[in-house]
């Protein structure tokens, strides 16, 4: 066999259909789009329009809100990626892991609003890891190899309590 002689199996490609080309490939004239009306225009959609019955995206009640003005975004790291850079040597367990470490590492591209732990994949290390957030189950598995982690961030786990109320 040589390279000239490849080719793909046979129905293994199928030749695209060449619409508006006369009547005799059977796509001519109209271009298999039928004859006038909006349909048979380009650039016109009607999606969502039944014929002026109320459709159904305004039939349903609307329901839920998304935070997207306040939403935080979040770095995310898991610790068997973690394990992955400490047993690669780009980053030392032995030292505190910060967030300014772990972009050095390649772990996190961008911080944004900061970078939450989380638990999937194991974690053979002791380390002592400062990030925003943390999972409860990240936390568990940090701490259960003998790791503390310290979270700085936003969460509930790091809100400082409410003092006294005065009346």
């Amino acid at each position: 066999m040589k390279l000239n002689e490849l080719r793909d199996n046979a129905g293994a490609t199928k030749a695209r259909k060449r619409i508006g080309r006369g009547i005799g490939s059977g796509t001519g004239k109209t271009s298999g789009k039928g004859q006038k009306g909006q349909k048979s225009r380009t650039g016109v959609s009607i999606k969502g329009f039944e014929g002026g019955q109320m459709p159904l995206y305004r039939r349903l009640p609307k329901r839920g809100f998304t935070n997207a003005k306040f939403a935080k975004h979040f770095a995310e790291v898991n610790l068997g990626r973690l394990q992955k850079a400490i047993d690669a040597g780009r980053l030392d367990a032995s030292q505190p892991i910060d967030e300014a470490r772990l972009v050095e590492a390649g772990l996190v591209g961008r911080i944004r609003d900061g970078v939450r732990l989380l638990g999937t994949g194991t974690l053979t290390s002791a380390v002592t890891i400062t990030v925003t957030g943390a999972s409860a189950g990240a936390r568990a598995a940090v701490e259960a190899q003998g790791g503390t982690v310290t979270v700085t961030g936003l969460g509930p786990a790091a809100a400082p309590e409410s003092g006294s109320e005065s009346a």
